[in-house]
């Protein structure tokens, strides 16, 4: 599957969210690939800011084109945890996670890029910035026992191609906050490689 059936589903949500006042940003492999290095991604991961008051009117709205449920989305807001929706023609999913209240996920939110993935001004998505996407992508390898080629190799792409504008002393504390600073130090020699 190329990046054009996961940017257009996704395109569709987040059209919605701004329709209603709903800030997110698209994270994991869709922003990895857009920031970096483009591959197939089976999924796509949106953090939002989403409230009870939303779910009518964003279940209204998706309704037709998604496989949608209130009470899942309700849960995900009560326990500010995830909650998906399925694109019914395509099958593909669109993963939501709730924002959560912590200092480092309202961070994020504020540090998110407007990002245009076309010519057309309206072709434009909220994506985690570059700094976010490295640290959420060493955060998953290390957790992941530091064997998935796909996260590490997500990692050096982004820094590969973003390498001039990256805020490295961010990206230093950060890591450094989340116990990845060896594999922030390690990602960066093997990206010049």
């Amino acid at each position: 599957m190329s990046l054009a059936e996961p940017i257009q589903v996704t395109q569709r949500v987040v059209q919605e969210f701004e329709r209603l006042d709903i800030r997110y940003f698209v994270g994991g492999s869709l922003a990895s690939s857009l920031h970096g290095i483009p591959r197939a991604t089976q999924d796509v991961d949106i953090v939002a800011e989403i409230k009870t008051g939303h779910i009518p009117k964003l279940v209204d709205a998706l309704e037709k084109e998604f496989y949608i449920d209130a009470d899942m989305i309700k849960d995900a807001i009560q326990t500010r945890m995830s909650f998906n929706i399925i694109h019914l023609a395509t099958m593909f999913k669109v993963d939501i996670f709730v924002l959560k209240n912590d200092m480092a996920s309202q961070e994020e939110m504020e540090r998110r890029k407007h990002y245009q993935i076309s010519d057309a001004p309206d072709q434009m998505l909220f994506l985690a910035s570059a700094e976010d996407i490295i640290l959420h992508k060493l955060y998953w390898f290390q957790l992941g026992g530091g064997v998935s080629e796909r996260q590490w190799n997500d990692v050096l792409g982004v820094i590969k191609i973003q390498s001039e504008i990256l805020d490295v002393p961010y990206l230093e504390s950060a890591a450094k906050k989340r116990g990845v600073d060896e594999l922030l130090r390690k990602a960066f020699k093997d990206a010049e490689k």
